[in-house]
């Protein structure tokens, strides 16, 4: 498996991310995550819609839960033909745990905890970690992907904005 190195930090400190760079125009590798009901969930579950997917270290951590939770509020404006998910390590009870908690309905948690089939295919695996580096990919109704971005700093938060540019154009 593909290894790069330098080009993300946690808190500074470098880490390994195990894949490929997914780019715009690339077409959406296919991935095997879990749903909160312990369902499987591949890409061809989402076809013919805009797909938001975030990919987060995990839920239970200020970042994430901040990032989550934005794009929750977020999805309102985006129509029925979106749909956002976000992608960690952490199991599917944690995250239908922390949905419940936050009060996040209109985000879907999935869990890539059983293969890391995600992180390797969007190239977000941290090797030392085994947990996703934060990333965020929007994908069209046909399979390509629209906007691709991998935060150099772990800790950071996305641009929101360009994300969610991308996607409503996709919508449109």
């Amino acid at each position: 498996m593909q290894e790069r190195k330098g080009v993300s930090t946690l808190k500074g400190n470098p880490v390994t991310l195990l894949g490929p760079e997914i780019k715009a125009g690339d077409k959406a590798p296919d991935f095997s995550l879990v749903a909160n009901d312990l369902t499987g969930r591949t890409l061809a579950d989402y076809a013919g819609k805009v797909l938001i997917l975030a990919a987060v270290p995990s839920l239970d951590t200020p970042v994430c839960d901040m990032e989550t939770r934005r794009f929750n509020t977020e999805a309102a404006g985006l129509g029925d033909d979106v749909v956002i998910l976000t992608v960690s390590m952490d199991l599917p009870f944690a995250q239908a745990r922390w949905c419940g908690a936050a009060g996040v309905e209109a985000v879907q948690t999935l869990s890539d905890h059983r293969d890391a089939s995600f992180g390797a295919a969007f190239g977000v695996l941290i090797k030392e970690l085994r947990l996703l580096s934060r990333a965020v990919f929007v994908v069209g109704r046909d399979g390509a992907v629209a906007h691709a971005q991998y935060l150099k700093e772990i800790t950071d938060e996305p641009d929101y904005a360009a994300v969610l540019e991308a996607a409503r154009k996709l919508a449109a």
